[in-house]
């Protein structure tokens, strides 16, 4: 996996021992993976499958 980071390209490579990796389909357009998505990709999970959380702000604090 090659990406970049903001400051360099970044270079990222693993072997999964029983499993596959769930890739994005090739096509015209770029895949954009937040942090989770690219976790989840890189773990050989379905990285189609992870959502962002609602985190709701506290009302009253102390």
């Amino acid at each position: 996996m090659v990406w970049w980071d903001g400051s360099g390209v970044c270079i990222f490579a693993k072997r999964l021992e029983k499993s596959a990796f769930c890739w994005p389909r090739i096509g015209p357009v770029r895949v954009q993976l937040n942090q989770a998505q690219l976790m989840a990709l890189v773990d050989g999970l379905d990285w189609k499958r992870v959502r962002p959380l609602t985190v709701k702000a506290p009302v009253f604090a102390g």
